[in-house]
């Protein structure tokens, strides 16, 4: 305690039960600092998954169908569990056979984002089913739509001007062989 006392700093006991106890020599609110520093550090990488629901009826539309399956896939692919939901009201009750067949669809329609975390399964009056993401990103890791759609532009920019330099170069071979003949 005296060696400490001199040093200015704190004497902590480390290990209790040992015989003779372990003690350190520490500066103990540095310590403590350190430690909730880290801590707010391993929240802030930790990623939060966050489930959205997707709720549909079995005679549902193709179109609107389609634009459901479109937000599930924004939904994965911002990383988040979809709960896809099929409601059933009265004598629909008798057909729970197309709602398994339309979630099977949307799972086989999402599956290079997704995979299915729990299989459909009845729950009273409606139909469930959970997908998870098959990459779980974090919120801003993903490219924005802004982006994806520029970068598709410039990849068909790109393939339109190599399809013109090889029609030019084309031509330019077919004029010189006429031109030599």
């Amino acid at each position: 305690m005296r060696a400490a006392d001199d040093m200015g700093l704190d004497l902590v006991e480390v290990d209790p039960v040992a015989n003779p106890p372990v003690c350190r020599i520490m500066d103990y609110g540095k310590y403590r600092y350190e430690q909730t520093i880290k801590l707010k550090e391993a929240r802030k990488k930790q990623t939060l998954i966050t489930f959205k629901e997707m709720k549909m009826r079995p005679k549902i539309d193709q179109h609107d169908y389609e634009v459901k399956m479109k937000h599930v896939r924004r939904f994965l692919e911002a990383g988040n569990k979809v709960k896809v939901t099929i409601m059933f009201r009265g004598r629909e009750m008798s057909h729970v056979d197309l709602g398994e067949r339309l979630l099977e669809k949307l799972a086989e329609d999402v599956s290079d984002l997704g995979s299915v975390e729990s299989p459909a399964k009845l729950d009273g009056r409606n139909m469930l089913m959970i997908l998870t993401p098959q990459v779980l990103h974090r919120r801003g890791d993903h490219q924005s739509r802004k982006e994806k759609s520029r970068a598709m532009r410039a990849k068909t920019e790109n393939a339109k001007d190599e399809e013109k330099e090889k029609s030019g170069a084309a031509t330019a071979q077919a004029e010189d062989s006429d031109a030599t003949t």
